[in-house]
C-alpha cells in the first residue's frame, strides 16, 4: 500500500519529538477529563497540526473490469442480446469477438449472415463497448494471451450450454484452466437452430400450398391449405416464455424530456437484421428520443401471409429494445398512425424507410400514414441497406439441404442439453 507523508509534520517530528509528544499528551488528557467534567469542552487540536491523520492514503481509481464474450451471432435474436446483457453485468466494459466467416464454415457450416452484417448487429447492441472482428472459434493459447495483454481482458464469458470443437473438446478449456472464465445462464426458448427450423417449416408450407393449386376441388384445396397453415404454425411455434422482468432488463427505463423531439418509426422487425439496425440509427439521428412501434402477430399475418411472423411479438420487441438507438417500444403498435397516438406520445416526426416488405393483402388503397402526412410531420428516409426479413429467409431456403443437415445435427445436441441441463442462478 502506498502512502504519502506530510513533509511539514515529518520535519518537526525529527527535530522536536519532545514538544510534539507533550502537545499530544496534553490533548489526550484534556479529552479524557471531559468525560468526567460535564459542561467543560476540550479545546480542539491547534490548527497547525494535521487533522487526526499524519499519513494519508493515496487516492486510486477503482480498476475497471473488462470482460470478453465471443460468438458467431448468426441470425441475431434476443437470446444473443440477453447473453450480451448478462456478460456486461459481470464487468464494467464488454468486448465482443465476432467469429470469422471462415471459422464458422470450418466448425458449423455456412453462416446465413456475412461478417459485415453480424458486426452491424453486435455493434448496435446497447451493452457492447468494443468489438473484435474475425475472432477465432476456439480460444487458443495465443489468442487468450492477446486478450489478456493487448485488450486487458480480466475474464472470458460464455453460456452454460457446451461449446464443443469438431474433435469434441471444450472451446473454453484454456480459459477455465487459467481461472479467467465466468459462466452465464443460457436464455431458454430460442436458438439460431430453432429459428432456421422456423424458416424451413415456413418454406415447406409455402411450397405445399402452391402445389395444392392443382387439386380438382376448390373447397378441398382451401381446407387443405388451412390445415397446412395450422400445422406450419405448430411446427415453428415459439417456446419463449416472456416475463415483465425480462422486458425491464432490456428497457432503458427513461421517458423523453419535456422539450424532446420524439421520432416514431414502426414495422414488424421480424428476424431482426442489419437493415433494421441501420434504419433505426438513421431515425434516431432526427431527434432526441426514438419511439418504435412493433406490429402484432395478427397484423403481420394479415399483411404478409400466415407463415409470418417468424418471431412472435415479444421476441421481436426484445430484439428492438436491445438496440442502442431505441429509447422506447410500443409492444403491439397499431397498423395505422392515428392523431391520438401522435398526441399521446408527443410525436414530432413519423418516419418510414425506402426498403420494406411488400404487403400482400392490403395493396395501396389504405395509407397507414395519412394522418401524419396531413399534419406535415411525415418523412421518408433512405434505408442504408437493401435487406429484408424475406431476403434473409431466402438465403436459408436457397441452401435448404445444407441447413436441414446442419439443423438435424444441432437439434440432437440441443435435445441432449435440455435433457441434462441444471438451473444456473442469476440471469
Amino acid at each position: 500500500m502506498d502512502f504519502e507523508s506530510n513533509s511539514w509534520i515529518g520535519e518537526r517530528l525529527c527535530y522536536y519529538p519532545r514538544l510534539f509528544g507533550g502537545v499530544m499528551l496534553t490533548a489526550a488528557l484534556l479529552g479524557v477529563s471531559t468525560s468526567y467534567l460535564t459542561g467543560i469542552s476540550a479545546p480542539t487540536l491547534p490548527h497547525f497540526l494535521p487533522k487526526l491523520s499524519i499519513f494519508r492514503k493515496k487516492k486510486r481509481g477503482k480498476k475497471r473490469i473488462r470482460v470478453y464474450m465471443d460468438g458467431c451471432f448468426d441470425l441475431m435474436h434476443y437470446g444473443h442480446a440477453n447473453a450480451i446483457r448478462q456478460a456486461k453485468e459481470l464487468g464494467d466494459e464488454l468486448i465482443v469477438g465476432v467469429v470469422s466467416d471462415e471459422e464458422i464454415v470450418a466448425n458449423k457450416g455456412p453462416p446465413v449472415l456475412c461478417m459485415e452484417e453480424r458486426l452491424a448487429l453486435i455493434s448496435g447492441l446497447k451493452w457492447v463497448d468494443e468489438v473484435i472482428a474475425n475472432a477465432p472459434y476456439a480460444i487458443t493459447e495465443d489468442f487468450m494471451n492477446r486478450l489478456f495483454t493487448e485488450h486487458k481482458i480480466d475474464y472470458i464469458i460464455h453460456g452454460d450450454d457446451p461449446c464443443l470443437l469438431p474433435d469434441g473438446t471444450d472451446a473454453y478449456a484454456l480459459a477455465k484452466k487459467a481461472g479467467r472464465y465466468k459462466q452465464i445462464k443460457r436464455t431458454e426458448g430460442v436458438s439460431s437452430t430453432d429459428i432456421v427450423g422456423r424458416i424451413l417449416s415456413s418454406a415447406k408450407s409455402i411450397t405445399q400450398n402452391r402445389s395444392n393449386s392443382s387439386l380438382p376441388s376448390k373447397d378441398d384445396n382451401m381446407n387443405h391449405v388451412h390445415a397446412e397453415e395450422k400445422m406450419s404454425k405448430i411446427d415453428h411455434i415459439s417456446s419463449f416464455l416472456p416475463t415483465s422482468r425480462r422486458i425491464v432488463q432490456f428497457s432503458n427505463g427513461k421517458g423523453p424530456g419535456p422539450n424532446a423531439r420524439v421520432v416514431y418509426i414502426d414495422g414488424a422487425f421480424d428476424l431482426f437484421h442489419a437493415g433494421h439496425v441501420e434504419i433505426l440509427q438513421s431515425a434516431r439521428q432526427l431527434g432526441d428520443f426514438l419511439l418504435v412501434g412493433v406490429y402484432t402477430d395478427e397484423t403481420i399475418s394479415e399483411l404478409r401471409g400466415h407463415q409470418y411472423p417468424l418471431m412472435n411479438l415479444h421476441e421481436r420487441s426484445l430484439s428492438v429494445l436491445a438496440c442502442r438507438y431505441v429509447d422506447e417500444v410500443i409492444i403491439g403498435a397499431p397498423w395505422e398512425v392515428t392523431h391520438d397516438m401522435v398526441t399521446t406520445f408527443n410525436i414530432s416526426v413519423v418516419v418510414h424507410g425506402t426498403v420494406s416488405e411488400r404487403n400482400s393483402s392490403t395493396g395501396e388503397e389504405h395509407d397507414p400514414y395519412a394522418v401524419p402526412k396531413n399534419m406535415g410531420i411525415f418523412r421518408v428516409i433512405e434505408s442504408p441497406k437493401d435487406i429484408t426479413t424475406t431476403s434473409v429467409a431466402q438465403r436459408i431456403i436457397a441452401n435448404h439441404e445444407i441447413y436441414v443437415k446442419r439443423n438435424n445435427k444441432k437439434e440432437a445436441s440441443e435435445k441432449k442439453y435440455y435433457a441434462e441441463k441444471q438451473y444456473v442462478s442469476g440471469d
